[in-house]
């Protein structure tokens, strides 16, 4: 890898009194994150956990600008995503790395050219043909770059995504469940990788978990109950 890459360039984040409804099947509504604090420094890993329905997954698509809070504020690398316009959001998600539960490849595609999808919009193939390399080398899977989804396993699938959650270099990276469909064994191989290329990278990273094996490998762990934030650790 290039040297940089072993250089800290994670992005802070700090959530402010963040809050998130949904409306209820009988009319009314549901508070998915509420009022919610949180500051994670520069190269952290941070776990979410808590209960199904206790806001882990909403709190990441607040701070990765999927979704939109009703109120509060998020500021990441210093600059409050929350009172920037539409353009601004859009090159923000830009600089955000997205994992997933389902590992959203693209059938049709090499291992490859799945890395560098997010880069094709922007003319940058020729540019990241030779990081996707790199990263797939870095995730464990040199010399499968020519592969299909269909001839991977589930956990070099997922290791594809991550590569690819990667390519555009991000300051952040977001993961949700990202070993809910694996087996455990492959699972806890998929946190040492994402724990290692923190270490390489200095990539800030927010794993919204429900193992607390895995909560246990960060650096902290945020509980959620109801949209709360309870306790962080």
């Amino acid at each position: 890898m290039q040297s940089s890459a072993t250089t800290s360039r994670g992005a802070a984040v700090a959530v402010s009194g963040l809050s998130k409804a949904f409306p209820s099947g009988d009319g009314g509504t549901i508070t998915a994150v509420d009022h919610a604090d949180l500051d994670i420094a520069p190269g952290g890993v941070v776990a979410l956990t808590g209960p199904s329905g206790s806001g882990k997954s909403t709190l990441l698509h607040l701070i990765g600008a999927i979704d939109v809070p009703d109120a509060g504020a998020i500021t990441v690398a210093g600059t409050e995503i929350t009172a920037s316009g539409r353009r601004a959001l859009a090159r923000y998600r830009r600089t955000v790395g997205f994992v997933f539960q389902r590992f959203h490849l693209l059938s049709a595609l090499t291992a490859r050219d799945n890395v560098i999808a997010p880069l094709l919009p922007y003319g940058k193939r020729g540019a990241g043909l030779e990081r996707a390399t790199e990263l797939l080398a870095a995730v464990g899977l040199a010399g499968r770059e020519d592969a299909l989804p269909s001839q991977l396993s589930g956990g070099q699938q997922q290791r594809v995504a991550i590569a690819r959650a990667l390519v555009g270099e991000p300051g952040l990276l977001l993961a949700d469940e990202p070993t809910g469909n694996l087996d455990s064994a492959t699972g806890t191989e998929i946190i040492e990788l994402l724990l290692t290329l923190n270490a390489d990278f200095g990539t800030t990273m927010v794993i919204a978990t429900h193992d607390p094996g895995i909560a246990a490998r960060c650096d902290r762990t945020v509980l959620l109950r109801d949209g709360v934030i309870t306790r962080v650790e």
